[in-house]
């Protein structure tokens, strides 16, 4: 039996629960342009429509045609956004309109389509995944010329190489693609009759690109590509079912990327075989001693194909080596690589032998791993010839070495070496001073590099024949046995020089990796021991500064989830001010959770690079950043320890965030408990000397008349009992809510019936009424719930005392009773009901905060507890509280609601002889002001 893989169901929910929440993705694929893909989207989008979806149109290229101008009517169209461009106002879809407008489905044409300079994004699929974002479903269209990984094959069979193209990730991650098919002939009789384009450019397109071989091999790719991704489809579906047995094992592809023009070809090819096979695949740069010496211009190529396989899909990876084939060799071993794509070679003949090629010493030593060769012959070639011309053009700023200064120190080292050489010459053997020039060349090596201590290796030679073999003061040897000394002393030069230069550099990049690392520990270590985000701030500006050489700024929101700098007294040696930063891109990224800015897609022009500082929970901040080395920021080593910088600096601020959290909970916490231990004391002793008050004024209301002889002490007396029943009120409400709050109190449930504590409550209340009439409905199949009858009784007090005390005097109330099923849970629902002014906005949840008053500076008497009694009794049971105001048609107040429901799912115990029936107990109990509801059905 096949069972899932945990991790990969796990893996599946999560992509599962993503993609429930971003819009749906439909790409209508076709070979080429007028084949019918914006006609079928539309088509699909009014189809849609009919069956009631919310449908708008973003953009749609008509290019004149009328069928589809008429497929538009009846159908919104968002009007587009105005760009003035080089003295123009172009045309573009407007973004903010659609996100504002906010459709079920739009319809944004031509996925592949670069954006206006001054636009938001540089290409219109970044548009698109926006809108997914913000969960719209989209409908686009897209030509296969227009992927990227196919760009080079279309470009070479066609002959036209089409620049506005698409990352396959954004193709192979649409929800649904339908391929739009139509046979050659028939595409080309529809550019004949102008269905395509207008005459004059149908005739052009003619000869040139919609040539009938051309349209065969574009409708073979399309199909070709569709055929791929339903193949894909189908593993997916095969996996997820575990029709099959899943291999843990995957291919996996290294791309060796290197500094030629052909590097893109390879990554194009790597991504292609990588997607036929479904295999991961990593891209490789290894800078050896030669690379680092190439001019910035060349050296551009490697970051910009590392750029392009990041976007087609792959793992970049910067390594350091003397010898390429052997690095790449050594380190996919250690990833258990199963393929080597690489750049075949044009030097063939002895030539390869002397000198072999990376692709001819990996075939050599990777004997267990397979190498694709990829002919990109005619590429390197035209970008040698441009080269060479542009290093004979150029001024040579760009080369990368030793200045003239250090060959200048270089021949004065020889020189020096000489002067001593000729002070010892008649002291020492002459073969010992040629110690002395190797010596030198160690040293010119060391400190002047290698270029320097090449050179002087020569100097040495010569030096040492002219000054110092015989004959002297010449060239000339009188011993041919000094030849081989010469050559011996060259090569040893040559090769100290060689090794000096290339320990100096390992030396150095281990320098410079250690001091990222300690610099990154460091950072780690003080941000771990940060208590403020003042702290986090200076730590992290600090150290990113001094890492990456840059000026940078941290953004965080406030109160209203806008960024802004939050530094009091900011260093301008390391801190950006507000001239340099755009705080509207600092926001878009704040909401958007994506990088922009320099060397991103997103706002290209832009001067400095802003980064979203993400933490597990949510997006903490923005970081700026700008240096006067922005292009270091594209290398991946750089951008990834850059990554990791700022991910250390949002987890701080986060852990921050939820140590403040903390700390206030605490203090609440406290503040509660010192609060309830205070009433709890107050109560206690305030309870017994207003009990005494109330017995007190009660024998003097009934004797006031015989003791003092006239009514004016009786009312007197009988004010005194009732203010001091009313603050014993206020006493027993502290001293129930101190303990419900401690937990002290204990529910002492029973089979109660609700008609029977609805009737003790109103009789107890009676006092409170006056003139006031109450309605008391409850059904007679009301179930038994199990309750604690006093406390309950005490709820119904509460409530009926907050409506009586907020009405006008003489309004009804009503009590209503219901059984509430939900789900597979029974619950009796009580309800409360007043006519009076209702709850203010926006307090219906919070008038059952503790000592919250429905209206504020009231002279109505009463502390407000009573409702926030009744939440805590109410949640005792299990049950939940809720007010709500009572509306008429017109939208008027008629009073407010209180409601709460306790769980009735248990029956109670069935007795041999059945109960005499409660209602008549309630009916018993009921004041005389009370509606005859329960008394009739008793």
């Amino acid at each position: 039996m096949n069972r899932p893989d945990p991790d990969e169901l796990l893996d599946r929910i999560q992509r599962d629960e993503e993609k429930s929440q971003r819009g749906r993705l439909k790409i209508f694929f076709g070979a080429s342009a007028g084949v019918g893909k914006t006609f079928a989207m539309l088509q699909a989008a009014r189809r849609r429509k009919e069956e009631g979806l919310d449908v708008a149109v973003g953009i749609v290229e008509t290019h004149g045609r009328k069928e589809t101008l008429a497929l538009i009517e009846g159908l919104e169209v968002i009007a587009p956004a105005r760009i003035e461009y080089r003295g123009r106002l172009l045309a573009e879809f407007d973004l903010d309109a659609a996100l504002a407008r906010k459709p079920q489905l739009i319809l944004v044409d031509e996925l592949a389509h670069s954006n206006v300079q001054g636009s938001r994004h540089v290409k219109r699929w970044q548009d698109v995944q926006e809108l997914l974002d913000a969960g719209i479903d989209v409908y686009t269209t897209v030509n296969v010329q227009h992927l990227e990984s196919l760009n080079d094959v279309v470009g070479q069979i066609t002959g036209i190489r089409v620049w506005e193209t698409v990352p396959d990730r954004v193709f192979d991650l649409a929800d649904e693609v339908t391929l739009v098919d139509l046979p050659p002939e028939e595409l080309l009789d529809r550019l004949r009759d102008g269905k395509v384009y207008m005459p004059k450019q149908a005739e052009h397109a003619v000869r040139n690109f919609f040539r009938k071989g051309n349209l065969i091999a574009l409708r073979e790719l399309a199909l070709r590509r569709t055929a791929d991704r339903v193949d894909a489809q189908m593993r997916e579906y095969r996996a997820d079912q575990s029709i099959e047995r899943i291999w843990q094992a995957r291919e996996r592809i290294i791309v060796c990327v290197g500094a030629g023009a052909e590097s893109s070809n390879l990554v194009r090819a790597a991504a292609r075989l990588a997607s036929s096979q479904k295999a991961d695949w990593l891209a490789v740069y290894v800078e050896t001693p030669k690379l680092a010496r190439l001019p910035d211009s060349i050296r551009k190529r490697t970051l910009d194909a590392l750029k392009l396989a990041s976007e087609l899909g792959a793992e970049t990876v910067t390594l350091q080596g003397d010898d390429a084939a052997q690095t790449i060799i050594a380190y996919a071993r250690m990833r258990n690589v199963s393929k080597l794509v690489v750049g075949a070679s044009s030097v063939s003949g002895w030539r390869a032998r002397l000198n072999p090629s990376v692709a001819q010493q990996m075939i050599w030593s990777a004997r267990d791993i397979d190498v694709t060769l990829v002919n990109s012959g005619a590429v390197r070639e035209a970008a040698e010839r441009h080269d060479a011309m542009r290093g004979f053009a150029g001024t040579g700023t760009e080369a990368r070495g030793s200045s003239l200064a250090s060959y200048a120190y270089a021949v004065a080292i020889c020189a020096a070496i000489t002067a001593i050489s000729s002070v010892l010459f008649s002291r020492i053997a002459l073969t010992n001073l040629v110690m002395l020039y190797l010596l030198g060349a160690v040293f010119a090596a060391a400190r002047l590099g290698r270029g320097p201590g090449v050179m002087f290796s020569f100097l040495g030679v010569a030096a040492f024949d002219f000054f110092f073999v015989p004959p002297r003061m010449s060239f000339s040897v009188s011993d041919t046995q000094y030849l081989l000394t010469f050559a011996v002393m060259l090569m040893t030069s040559l090769t100290i020089s060689h090794l000096t230069a290339s320990l100096k550099r390992q030396a150095h990049l281990a320098t410079l990796r250690e001091r990222r690392t300690g610099a990154m520990f460091a950072m780690t270590r003080e941000l771990g021991g940060a208590l403020m985000t003042d702290q986090i701030i200076e730590i992290g500006t600090r150290h990113v500064s001094d890492v990456f050489q840059a000026r940078m700024a941290i953004l965080l929101p406030d109160s209203a989830e806008k960024v802004r700098p939050k530094v009091e007294n900011p260093d301008p040696a390391i801190t950006l001010n507000d001239a340099d930063l755009d705080r509207d891109i600092a926001q878009w990224v704040y909401d958007q959770q994506k990088a922009a800015g320099h060397g991103t897609e997103t706002l290209p022009a832009a001067l400095a690079l802003y980064l979203p500082l993400k933490a597990p929970m949510r997006t903490r901040g923005v970081i700026a950043l700008l240096s006067a080395r922005m292009e270091e920021f594209a290398v991946p080593e750089q951008r990834r320890m850059l990554d990791t910088f700022v991910a250390q600096i949002a987890l701080a601020l986060e852990r921050v965030h939820y140590v403040e959290i903390a700390q206030d909970a605490l203090v609440s916490m406290e503040s509660e408990r010192l609060r309830n231990s205070l009433l709890s004391a107050i109560s206690h002793d305030l309870r017994t000397p207003l009990t005494a008050i109330v017995g007190f004024a009660s024998v003097l209301a009934e004797q006031g008349a015989a003791v003092s002889g006239g009514p004016k002490a009786q009312e007197l007396a009988e004010a005194i009992r009732d203010e001091a029943l009313r603050m014993n009120g206020l006493v027993v409400n502290l001293l129930d809510m101190a303990r419900l709050q401690e937990g002290s109190m204990r529910l002492n449930r029973q089979w109660s019936s609700i008609e029977e504590v609805v009737g003790s409550a109103l009789a107890g209340c009676r006092r409170m009424f006056g003139e006031r009439e109450v309605q008391a409905r409850v059904p007679p199949d009301l179930p038994l719930v199990q309750l604690d009858a006093v406390l309950v009784e005490r709820l119904f007090a509460n409530l009926l005392e907050n409506a009586a005390k907020y009405t006008p005097a003489g309004t009804p109330l009503s009590i209503d009773a219901s059984v509430l099923q939900e789900e597979a849970h029974r619950y009796v629902r009580v309800e409360v009901s007043d006519n009076g002014p209702g709850l203010p906005t926006g307090m219906e949840a919070r008038v059952f905060d503790k000592f919250t008053r429905g209206e504020k500076e009231s002279a109505k008497p009463g502390i407000g507890l009573g409702l926030a009694i009744c939440r805590a009794i109410v949640e005792a049971h299990g049950g939940r509280i809720g007010a709500s105001n009572r509306m008429d048609p017109n939208g008027h107040v008629l009073g407010a609601t209180f409601w709460f429901v306790l769980p009735a799912d248990d029956n109670p115990p069935v007795e041999g002889e059945q109960a005499e029936p409660v209602s008549a107990t309630v009916a018993a109990s009921l004041p005389a002001n009370t509606s005859n509801t329960l008394q009739e059905r008793a």
